[in-house]
């Protein structure tokens, strides 16, 4: 998982590439493609 200050641009990147809050942290999840798993904060 990479860690990211902005996750707007990588949202677009696959059209599976869904954005979570959980305990104050951003993250992008893609059930298809692992790769695109990203934190910020």
């Amino acid at each position: 998982m990479k860690i990211r200050n902005s996750l707007k641009t990588l949202r677009d990147r696959h059209r599976d590439n869904r954005m979570v809050r959980r305990k104050g942290r951003v993250y992008i999840i893609n059930k298809t493609q692992k790769k695109f798993k990203v934190r910020q904060g």
